[in-house]
């Protein structure tokens, strides 16, 4: 379903970045990716398979404008479109009571949030819209929508982001091109699971509220197809079985 597209993983050394590289790998698409690790994101086209011509890794700083606009030149370059961005850098940090909020914490958070959020949409907006069927997909949380005094600037960090996703896809409204949401309460990923056979003995256990990354590795391919291409602006729930 993905055969030909071009499609930009930013984050993808996090911990939902290899499901969504062996998904999109499976399904065809030629990856870059960008990540603090060269290697790193190396190991993980390697471990998928990725032949010579549909691979790319940088190592970038997503929180500098500069090398978010190098990164999308260099794909660009290398391969004449960008058909998708998958949005998956993140982070957490919790809080006390609002009036012990200290700004250094804000500031990481509207750092590795909000600031990374702005450089790839600045750099993408272009790329995406011009290849007239573009798609842009970020991972967020219902603690941009409900907060509470614990979470505050997590909340407002992470709703800052989605309202630039949002204004985004107003737009790219009508263009062809789709930028959308995805929420979680927390990721669930392969690798953080313990052992083949301990996973064999128990293969439906629950994991609370979060959700499997396979299934948001899904999601994101079902956003990117062509049965998706009247979404937009929307944020699809999928917040686990807990």
């Amino acid at each position: 379903m993905m055969s030909g597209k071009i499609v930009a993983i930013a984050g993808a050394g996090g911990t939902l970045g290899p499901s969504v590289v062996r998904a999109f790998s499976a399904a065809g698409a030629t990856l870059a990716l960008a990540g603090r690790e060269e290697g790193k994101l190396a190991a993980l086209l390697d471990a998928a398979g990725m032949p010579a011509g549909r691979r790319l890794a940088s190592a970038a700083d997503l929180l500098d404008e500069s090398a978010a606009a190098a990164w999308a030149g260099k794909i660009l370059k290398a391969f004449g479109r960008i058909d998708a961005v998958l949005h998956l850098v993140g982070g957490y940090k919790g809080g006390g009571a609002i009036a012990e909020i200290a700004t250094a914490d804000w500031k990481a958070l509207h750092d590795m949030l909000v600031m990374t959020t702005l450089n790839i949409v600045r750099a993408f907006a272009g790329p995406l819209k011009a290849s007239g069927h573009g798609r842009f997909i970020a991972v967020t949380s219902p603690k941009a929508r409900v907060p509470t005094s614990r979470s505050a600037l997590y909340s407002m960090a992470k709703s800052a982001s989605d309202a630039l996703v949002r204004a985004l896809a107003d737009e790219v409204k009508g263009s062809g091109t789709t930028a959308n949401l995805i929420e979680v309460d927390s990721i669930d990923a392969p690798e953080a699971r313990g052992s083949e056979a301990q996973r064999s003995d128990d293969p439906k256990k629950a994991y609370g509220r979060s959700t499997p990354a396979e299934e948001i590795a899904a999601a994101m391919l079902y956003l990117c197809s062509e049965e998706a291409a009247t979404i937009n602006g929307a944020r699809l729930p999928l917040t686990g079985r807990g």
